[in-house]
């Protein structure tokens, strides 16, 4: 799994600040010919590429429309797949609208599969794989079955009296031979194999961060500190190792510190009762690399505590 953070910090649902107990995951699709994470996740981070008509999510109403779910799952600017998460995944989304039994808004955490014309199969073979990856995590995350009513599409949803009446994403899975039954077989082979525990992910350390931020790659003034907290990173702990850095008081030349390379199957868990006698002992190394989830991903390098 490919996945990144970039909250919709200026979108009314996020400023409504309301919040849920995740019991479900509701798969969509956005319904319009652009495949692009740029069309609706903004602004650009440098991997998401540069949205000419501005015309992304993170606004108050897009489209004058009450909508946000929590990621989207779609193409980067260099074509290759990546899923974003745009709310807190305990944050209540507005994805699904209601029926007769409510609302899944309540419920359920959401996602939405950016569409193309739906013809290609390698394209959609890419983000069917990074969905049911994404479902894996969460599922993992919150103890959420994969079946239904737990795992469901919004055309489910409708069926169920928890949503509007959508036909995503069964007006596309099967063209290319899936359905929600097969997607909920692959989500539960992958929680039985172990997989969905760990996750892709570019969170950085603070040191990175702040040589980004001093190359100027984060903007100046309230412009940086909204991009930071919109990513997910903790400004405050980012900027306090920038003026670090820019008065000459860097950290010893002796580092206090060890470097690991995360390979495949790892958890922070995992690495911290290997290496540190003790996963309990995980939080260090959060704090130690900056990190502000427990995502990560094959080839990263770890500080880990001496």
């Amino acid at each position: 799994m490919n996945l990144h953070k970039l909250l919709l910090t200026n979108n009314a649902c996020y400023k409504a600040g309301k919040t849920i107990t995740p019991r479900g995951i509701m798969v969509h699709s956005t319904g319009a010919n652009n495949p692009n994470l740029k069309r609706y996740v903004g602004p650009d981070d440098g991997l998401l590429g540069k949205n000419q008509y501005n015309n992304h999510w993170n606004t108050d109403k897009p489209g004058g429309r009450q909508v946000c779910p929590h990621a989207f799952v779609g193409k980067l600017a260099d074509g290759t797949i990546a899923a974003y998460q745009t709310l807190p995944w305990n944050m209540r989304g507005w994805h699904c609208g209601s029926g007769a039994q409510g609302s899944g808004n309540d419920t359920h955490i959401s996602f939405e599969i950016c569409e193309d014309n739906l013809t290609d199969a390698a394209y959609f073979n890419a983000v069917y794989k990074e969905a049911v990856e994404l479902c894996a995590y969460l599922c993992k995350q919150y103890g959420i079955r994969p079946e239904r009513p737990y795992l469901i599409c919004h055309s489910e949803g409708h069926k169920l009296g928890i949503a509007s009446n959508h036909g995503d994403v069964m007006h596309w899975f099967p063209k290319h031979g899936k359905s929600m039954d097969t997607f909920r077989a692959e989500v539960k082979r992958l929680l039985e194999n172990g997989s969905g525990t760990s996750s892709s992910s570019t969170a950085k350390s603070v040191d990175e961060l702040a040589w980004e931020v001093i190359r100027g790659n984060w903007g100046n003034g309230e412009t940086r500190r909204q991009k930071l907290t919109a990513a997910g990173y903790d400004y405050a702990a980012v900027q306090a190792r920038v003026n670090e850095i820019l008065s000459g008081k860097s950290a010893s030349a002796t580092p206090t510190y060890e470097t690991y390379t995360v390979v495949k199957g790892d958890t922070l868990w995992g690495i911290a009762a290997k290496k540190l006698g003790s996963g309990t002992r995980y939080k260090e190394i959060k704090t130690l690399n900056g990190l502000s989830s427990d995502t990560i991903y094959a080839g990263q390098k770890l500080k880990l505590p001496k």
